[in-house]
């Protein structure tokens, strides 16, 4: 979704209008936790390392929320995979927190990087602390942001070798996790999202020519729109069908009729 630019002199409201976990809290209380001279916009280039999640006795100090562009990618290795994303208005470096359910999270260090440049602010670990002890509703929601990085897990489980339900279930993952943060989709109904044909193909273990057609095919069938156009990125896509892509979703070889492949 297309929003302004957040400056620093104005990213407590931007937290308070478009961040899920901070969403309608009320600023003069907000502010008594995160005075607004404490926060600073950051910028991350694209394609340089953030930090690695899940590094044995190593903790974050701080949450990173995503202001602007993106996605921040998590991949895996040695096989490269990526395994979440995260756009404007979404958090990350909650599962590497000595915090909540951050002290029950282990996995295998992991990369965590911008795709594209993208501006994020970091909430410190104290501040978080206290605003998640003041708050009540702030334990659902960031509950809920562990929820969702699982059931985005599952989501990419059931990319199988057939590429239009390894594509759908990459999307898939996208619509639940933007429509749950409540960051999407628009007034229409349309799902849009920068997501480069590399990042599909690493999520889902396909090459890159194979979701290019996958791609051409759901947009020849109304599904999706490729907007190549776009003013800020080649990479823009708007699912214009998202139920419709649960029949891709579930679907066997014998479903898809538009896939020439069998």
């Amino acid at each position: 979704m297309v929003r302004k630019n957040p400056s620093e002199s104005n990213i407590l409201t931007f937290l308070i209008n478009n961040s899920y976990l901070f969403k309608g809290l009320d600023e003069k209380e907000l502010s008594a936790f995160l005075p607004p001279d404490s926060l600073t916009r950051e910028k991350l280039f694209s394609n340089r390392p953030v930090f690695t999640a899940f590094s044995p006795d190593e903790d974050l100090d701080s949450l990173y929320v995503v202001l602007e562009g993106g996605p921040i990618i998590l991949r895996s290795n040695p096989l490269d995979r990526i395994l979440s994303l995260t756009y404007s208005g979404g958090c990350f470096g909650m599962r590497s927190l000595p915090f909540s359910h951050g002290l029950a999270t282990k996995a295998y260090p992991s990369l965590v990087e911008a795709y594209k440049t993208t501006y994020v602010t970091k909430i410190p670990l104290d501040a978080l602390k206290q605003i998640y002890d003041h708050f009540e509703v702030m334990g659902d929601r960031y509950a809920k942001l562990f929820e969702l990085r699982e059931k985005f897990t599952y989501h990419l489980l059931n990319c199988s070798s057939y590429p239009p339900q390894a594509v759908a279930s990459l999307l898939r993952a996208l619509i639940y996790q933007e429509r749950e943060l409540e960051n999407q989709p628009n007034e229409k109904g349309v799902y849009i999202l920068d997501l480069a044909v590399e990042v599909i193909a690493k999520a889902c273990q396909l090459n890159q020519r194979t979701v290019e057609q996958v791609l051409k095919g759901m947009q020849k069938e109304g599904l999706i729109k490729l907007d190549k156009n776009n003013s800020t990125s080649d990479d823009v896509i708007h699912i214009l069908q998202p139920e419709e892509l649960k029949e891709v979703y579930s679907a066997t070889r014998d479903k898809v009729s538009w896939w020439p492949l069998k």
